[in-house]
């Protein structure tokens, strides 16, 4: 059976294997079986005071890792709200993982509506459907900031998990930038493209040309 760890990161079981010490401030790992196939699961805390996370680790991931780092988005990951691609992208990287044979999802919580807040987002969201601004000036138009997430979780997980060259399921560029600054190497960047409908054209349209996102499918989308 898995078992919770130290605080120091280190396993305390045979079926589990060595970890390296000091990366991480609280780990626990198990078995965890879903729709998409099985992982292994572990959540931790990147610091004592922060907040929890987890890495699905499908397989056995070593070099050049199908990785996808996944921040929390409640209104698309679990009430498959269609304004953003969100909830679906979660799903289609657990697919694409599994279709691989290895690899590793990072879900990072904290990092609602790109860090400020699930209140702070559904605020934006009335700015957006009333005043027609879109991701970006309806989160300015209310003082708050454009983006504030930290990847440096997902760098030590993957570290900690021995992973240190990936394939990164992503759209952004920055996320490349921000994951290769923590001293992961990014060998290849995935895309990760969902439909376009009417319901998250204005958000992609958003994010291709205010936070240089690479959607090339938006040219030729007619929602």
């Amino acid at each position: 059976m898995y078992q919770d760890l130290p605080a120091d990161g280190r396993r305390g079981d045979r079926q589990s294997g060595d970890r390296p010490s000091g990366l991480l401030a609280e780990v626990a790992e198990s078995r965890l079986v879903t729709r998409h196939g099985t992982f292994h699961a572990v959540a931790f805390r990147e610091r004592p005071d922060g907040p929890e996370h987890m890495a699905l680790v499908h397989g056995d991931p070593r070099k050049d890792v199908l990785v996808r780092v996944h921040s929390e988005c409640l209104t698309g990951d679990v009430f498959g709200a269609r304004r953003c691609e969100c909830g679906a992208q979660l799903s289609s990287a657990l697919d694409a993982i599994v279709a691989e044979g290895a690899g590793v999802l990072v879900y990072l919580r904290g990092h609602e509506g790109r860090g400020i807040g699930l209140v702070a987002k559904t605020r934006t969201h009335v700015l957006q459907d009333e005043a027609g601004l879109d991701t970006v000036d309806s989160a300015t138009a209310l003082g708050l900031p454009v983006d504030v997430r930290d990847f440096g979780a997902a760098a030590r997980v993957l570290r900690y998990l021995g992973i240190r060259s990936v394939r990164l399921l992503s759209n952004n560029p920055d996320k490349v930038s921000a994951l290769t600054s923590y001293g992961i190497a990014i060998t290849g960047r995935v895309p990760l493209l969902e439909p376009v409908d009417e319901h998250n054209v204005r958000y992609l349209t958003a994010k291709r040309d205010r936070l240089g996102h690479d959607l090339p499918h938006l040219d030729a989308a007619r929602p």
